[in-house]
């Protein structure tokens, strides 16, 4: 019994690692798709999108003075503080996610891209 116990602990310590297994160096890649909306960095300023700078822990919607979409403004609420499931749902389907049209028109349907991506984002405090 207690070897079995312990052989299913190490196989699901194994599953969790390789389910949240992510890249952050891949990420930055992923990341120069949004350079054209977004910026990160100690400097960060909002452009077309908002200022990603501490973007993972951060409540929706809260970088002041950029005008966010009606439907980003209902959800920020519900949304709360960002985390890697939220953002990673946001990702994949922005207006869909919001139920609303978003100001963000790119979609990361690659899942693995999306985890990498919020890792990069998540060093960037």
């Amino acid at each position: 019994m207690i070897r079995t116990l312990a052989w299913a602990t190490v196989a699901l310590a194994m599953s969790a690692g390789g389910a949240v297994a992510q890249d952050a160096a891949a990420g930055q890649k992923v990341f120069a798709r949004c350079k054209a909306c977004h910026e990160v960095g100690p400097d960060a300023k909002s452009k077309v999108g908002p200022a990603l700078q501490g973007v993972v822990g951060r409540p929706a919607g809260s970088v002041e003075g950029f005008a966010y979409s009606d439907a980003m403004k209902a959800k920020a609420p519900e949304i709360g503080a960002w985390d890697e499931a939220k953002l990673s749902a946001f990702l994949a389907d922005p207006s869909g996610y919001l139920g609303g049209p978003s100001k963000m028109t790119l979609k990361v349907p690659n899942e693995k891209d999306r985890q990498n991506v919020i890792a990069y984002l998540a060093t960037q405090k």
